[in-house]
């Protein structure tokens, strides 16, 4: 069943949110005016954002796929989720065991307020959300909808794609990780995506900088300032490598490199 844990606030319009601008590089419904200048502004930065963002989804995709048909997870806690879209966490999961529950995590009110339209609802399963933010990893954890959706004893699917990058330094992130997936049980694994400014430095920097005029932050990270994250846990093949290499579908034509971003799934042992 679906559950909504609080009503929406006041949407803000008038700022651009990372949710909605992704929305809209998707090709979605559910932004606005100032969503769309940051997005363009973005994209004339970085000419194949649309691309890369696809990318993104194509490896989550992949990802829950794993989790769900090979690893056996059953739950999922999805952090920075985004507006609810086909290809989301809990239809990848549903689709191999109809009993998945998935917790989703988004600080944007209008995830909230649009949750309802576009989520397919489900006899089987749970699938509820929470307004939270991933700087507060604490307040995520003892949320009493984590209590009731989530069995923190059994293994759980801990998802942080295309959410990374919105975390400065001075957010100190490695500790947003370790304390999320310190509460987990053993056997849970970390889906993590991270951009990076390895693969075009130019490119990278002009798209973070357009990102932050339009006030959303936007931190790439080197593969080295990447691989902490996933300190103390077991590196699923292929390991932590460009996301467009983490086991791309079959066919799939994509330059290793053409996506500025990597990707991992690990273990927790």
């Amino acid at each position: 069943m679906i559950r909504f844990m609080q009503p929406p606030p006041e949407i803000n319009t008038n700022i651009p949110q990372s949710a909605r601008v992704y929305d809209y590089w998707l090709g979605g419904k559910d932004h606005f005016p100032a969503d769309r200048a940051l997005g363009d502004a973005i994209a004339e930065a970085l000419p194949t954002i649309r691309t890369q963002v696809r990318a993104q989804r194509a490896f989550l995709r992949r990802a829950v796929r794993y989790l769900a048909r090979d690893a056996g997870i059953r739950q999922y806690l999805d952090i920075g989720t985004g507006i609810p879209s086909a290809g989301n966490v809990h239809e990848v999961a549903k689709e191999i065991a109809p009993s998945s529950r998935v917790l989703y995590v988004d600080n944007d009110p209008i995830v909230l307020a649009h949750a309802q339209a576009l989520i397919n609802r489900s006899d089987e399963g749970r699938v509820a959300f929470i307004r939270a933010d991933l700087r507060q990893p604490e307040a995520i954890l003892g949320d009493p909808a984590l209590a009731r959706t989530l069995d923190l004893v059994q293994p759980v699917g801990l998802v942080l794609v295309g959410v990374m990058h919105h975390l400065r330094d001075n957010d100190d992130p490695r500790r947003v990780v370790a304390t999320l997936v310190g509460a987990l049980a053993p056997g849970s694994y970390l889906v993590l995506s991270q951009s990076t400014p390895d693969f075009d430095p130019a490119a990278m920097a002009a798209l973070a900088a357009a990102s932050e005029q339009g006030g959303i932050a936007n931190v790439p990270r080197s593969l080295a300032d990447t691989e902490p994250f996933f300190a103390g846990l077991e590196l699923v093949e292929p390991g932590l490598v460009p996301m467009a290499t983490w086991r791309p579908d079959p066919g799939a034509e994509q330059d290793p490199r053409g996506v500025y971003a990597y990707g991992g799934v690990a273990r927790k042992p």
